[in-house]
């Protein structure tokens, strides 16, 4: 009942806010879905997502998306699909992807990651009947949904948690790939940590270069960042890593100390009920309710477009309070309440690099 809530107050929240005005499988026919103008119409499937590195069941950001999915096919009943990424993939194969879905008539169309850009940008094009969203990137077009999140203001929050919670003075963050987006969520928690407590030692390390080379997918590689940051001594370590930061929950879960969770609420998380005692936290994105909110726009005739900021003031990042725990550290509830006001009246501004 939490997630559908949620999901129903960031769709809320988007309509309330007018963020769309922030910004100034096989084929069949050659023809565009329509619905774009007109919401989605008999011969018109519903919404299809294309999903990022790692795919469904990396218990995070891919996960998030799935979720929004199955709200938006149980509410508005009609047929969606959900493709996996390949291994390897160039923008050439994600192009062929959502064009077919496109062609095939889904409406919206969504991919699920900034790596969607170049063949949204192209494809949307083709397509000018067919509402398109891409989460986590800006895409210019007149039937493009930008979905994207301030990330910073959920990783604040997560570093003000890992300073109340550290008993060592030393904590850690494992980002998937050395990329602005990640930066972002580092930038944000390192502001936490030390507006908190400046005394707190914050050591970051990124697992890879480049996402081909496996930031987001390799479990292994963040497993052993952890590791690293462990034997320094960090007894809490935040991963904005996709698939890998299981690896790291994994790590911290083992050595007994607190990991940090991200996009979803980690704790929830069945696959990792194993480590959930470990969990402290999760920052939060409602890439879920995005999503949703987005194929409900569509359903109603008014496709949302542009740039649509999800932030603290519309529930749109947070931090997750699912593990009792957290109301047993001394004054952790209360900092991370009191930060979430700042921010949402602006007299706390998160630097987001």
């Amino acid at each position: 009942m939490r997630r559908i809530s949620r999901l129903t107050r960031v769709a809320v929240g988007v309509a309330s806010l007018a963020l769309a005005a922030t910004a100034c499988g096989g084929t069949s026919s050659d023809s565009g879905g329509s619905g774009a103008s007109g919401g989605t119409k008999k011969e018109d499937l519903g919404l299809a997502i294309a999903y990022d590195i790692g795919g469904k069941g990396d218990q995070s950001f891919n996960d998030a998306a799935y979720a929004g999915l199955e709200q938006a096919k149980k509410e508005f009943g009609y047929k969606t699909a959900d493709i996996e990424p390949t291994e390897g993939e160039t923008d050439a194969d994600k192009e062929q992807r959502l064009s077919s879905l496109a062609k095939q008539g889904y409406n919206p169309v969504i991919g699920v990651g900034f790596a969607y850009g170049p063949a949204m940008e192209a494809v949307a094009a083709k397509y000018p009947d067919t509402t398109f969203g891409i989460v986590d990137s800006v895409v210019e077009g007149e039937n493009v949904a930008s979905l994207v999140f301030a990330e910073h203001e959920a990783s604040y929050l997560a570093g003000v948690a890992a300073a109340k919670a550290t008993k060592t003075k030393t904590v850690g963050f494992v980002g998937g790939v050395d990329i602005p987006l990640i930066h972002k969520f580092r930038a944000g928690f390192e502001q936490g940590v030390k507006e908190t407590d400046p005394k707190v030692k914050v050591i970051s390390q990124f697992l890879t270069q480049t996402a081909e080379e496996g930031g987001f997918s390799s479990p292994d590689k963040g497993k052993a960042a952890a590791e690293g940051q462990i034997e320094k001594k960090a007894d809490v370590v935040y991963q904005a890593a996709g698939l890998s930061g299981q690896g790291v929950i994994e790590a911290a879960a083992k050595a007994k100390v607190w990991a940090i969770g991200v996009d979803s609420d980690q704790y929830q998380q069945e696959a990792l009920a194993g480590y959930k005692d470990f969990i402290l936290t999760s920052a939060t994105k409602e890439v879920d309710g995005s999503v949703y909110a987005l194929a409900k726009s569509v359903e109603e005739g008014k496709p949302r477009t542009g740039t649509q900021v999800f932030d603290l003031k519309v529930d749109g990042v947070g931090l997750s309070e699912s593990n009792p725990k957290m109301a047993e550290i001394e004054g952790l509830t209360d900092a991370v309440a009191k930060a979430r006001e700042g921010i949402v009246n602006g007299s706390i501004k998160v630097k987001s690099e």
